[in-house]
């Protein structure tokens, strides 16, 4: 397959896997809690060695040190910012959360964070496919805890299950928009490479 097709599978992908955010409805409370620490744990870990094992080495063959340094700090204040503002307000209660509208905000939040994971998957597809692919596992690594939690608090913030899981749904298809801009960016000319030492920072 060639790149657009190899970058919307595995957009989809990422999409399709926000699902699982309702396997924590079966689970019980102190079960799902053990299992989001052991997933936040493996995901960190993929996170940090995929940022500085994987993409900073690409970036360091498209671009200077200083150049990928510089971008990769960007990255990590720009997420750093982004996590502030649109996760401050997840409620670790057991009871229903109270701040209704934050449910809509972490909505906001997540399909701006998957825009740019899809825009990140294609600049990687696009360098090569097996960077494609590394990159595609660590999101999809990264994902599954946050879509754990984060579905959990859509339902506590008092939205019904069937509309937790379309809202997640459609939040997490901005992805596969991402993934379509960014491989036309790069067709019209637009180089894309900063986003591999963008991404490192994201990720750190």
């Amino acid at each position: 397959m060639d790149a657009f097709a190899w970058i919307l599978v595995a957009t989809l992908t990422s999409s399709v896997l926000s699902m699982i955010g309702a396997v924590s409805l079966s689970l019980k409370p102190k079960t799902l809690e053990k299992l989001l620490g052991l997933l936040v744990a493996f995901s960190a870990g993929s996170l940090l060695g995929g940022a500085f094992l994987h993409l900073l080495g690409e970036s360091l063959e498209l671009m200077s040190f200083d150049e990928a340094v510089l971008i990769l700090i960007a990255g990590f204040c720009l997420f750093f910012i982004m996590e502030r503002f649109f996760k401050w307000h997840h409620c670790h209660k057991t009871s229903k959360c109270e701040t209704h509208p934050f449910t809509y905000l972490i909505l906001v939040g997540d399909g701006l964070h998957n825009f740019i994971d899809g825009l990140i998957i294609a600049a990687s597809f696009l360098v090569s496919v097996p960077a494609g692919f590394l990159t595609t596992a660590m999101v999809i690594g990264h994902e599954i805890p946050q879509e754990l939690g984060d579905f959990g608090v859509l339902i506590y913030g008092g939205l019904e299950k069937k509309k937790a899981i379309l809202y997640n749904f459609l939040s997490q298809l901005t992805a596969v928009l991402g993934g379509i801009i960014g491989f036309f960016l790069s067709q019209s000319g637009v180089t894309i490479d900063f986003l591999l030492p963008f991404a490192a920072g994201g990720f750190i």
